[in-house]
């Protein structure tokens, strides 16, 4: 059985984060390993507190996974400060790390901030550069891309903008449109690949980022080639969404079990 492991903060909710990765690799059929950055006190409505674990206790969580169960594939989520950015990449690094997804979060579904300024320099600087992929959505790749993006053309100029200044493929997603759900792909000096979606009528999406890069990390795991990763990964997300589930005051979570129930 292949192993992914998902390095993030911790949904005390269960809908995003470490809680979210690992419903969706377990969905997947792959087995979840985990090393966690940071606690949460959070529920649909919000983020109310966020509690960094120590950098050397993320490392060494890293370090015994990797000594046991080697994962196929890696999955990074939030990362908060920039002391935790230098011990996972040293870890990743130290231990050879292959088909690594960074989704650099940001803010969550809810609206609020889930990492410091400082910690999305250290991640451009430190993770990224280590990744096979990145997936921001919309605002994600605005701050990155440094322009607004507001049409089509724009999320795809951002994409090829993005892969050329890091040197990693980058898929933007396009939820945060105001019409579909299309997401595009685009690597260093490549051309870029289109992944049409369907919007789903819900405003039950906590955890959306943290699935979707999951299951591409699963993806890569099973050696499928990184569009195929993203195809069967908007597959699930889609199902995932359309399933209906509807919990909590806020923005809910997605049925991550869908195909089973």
């Amino acid at each position: 059985m292949k192993s992914v492991l998902t390095i993030a903060g911790s949904d005390s909710s269960g809908g995003a984060g470490i809680q979210a990765d690992i419903k969706t690799i377990e969905a997947m059929g792959l087995f979840a390993q985990s090393a966690i950055t940071a606690l949460t006190a959070q529920n649909t409505t919000g983020v109310y507190g966020v509690h960094d674990v120590p950098p050397a206790f993320v490392s060494q969580q890293i370090d015994v996974v990797f000594d046991d169960i080697r994962p196929d594939a890696v999955k990074i989520g939030m990362v908060s400060s920039p002391a935790i950015v230098e011990a996972i990449a040293e870890g990743l690094k130290r231990n050879e790390a292959r088909n690594i997804v960074v989704d650099p979060v940001m803010v969550a579904t809810s609206g609020s901030e889930l990492a410091s300024s400082e910690a999305v320099v250290a991640l451009r600087q430190e993770l990224i550069p280590l990744a096979t992929v990145i997936t921001p959505n919309m605002p994600e790749a605005e701050a990155l891309f440094g322009e607004r993006i507001a049409t089509r053309g724009d999320q795809e100029r951002a994409a090829r903008a993005i892969a050329r200044a890091t040197g990693v493929a980058v898929l933007v997603k396009g939820g945060h449109g105001e019409n579909d759900a299309n997401d595009v792909l685009a690597r260093p000096g490549g051309e870029a690949v289109w992944f049409e979606g369907q919007r789903v009528d819900t405003s039950n999406t906590h955890g959306t980022g943290c699935t979707l890069s999951s299951a591409i990390a699963c993806g890569l795991a099973e050696g499928k080639s990184l569009e195929d990763a993203v195809s069967s990964a908007k597959a699930y997300i889609t199902g995932a969404l359309s399933a209906g589930l509807d919990l909590g005051k806020g923005s809910g979570p997605l049925e991550h079990m869908w195909q089973y129930r």
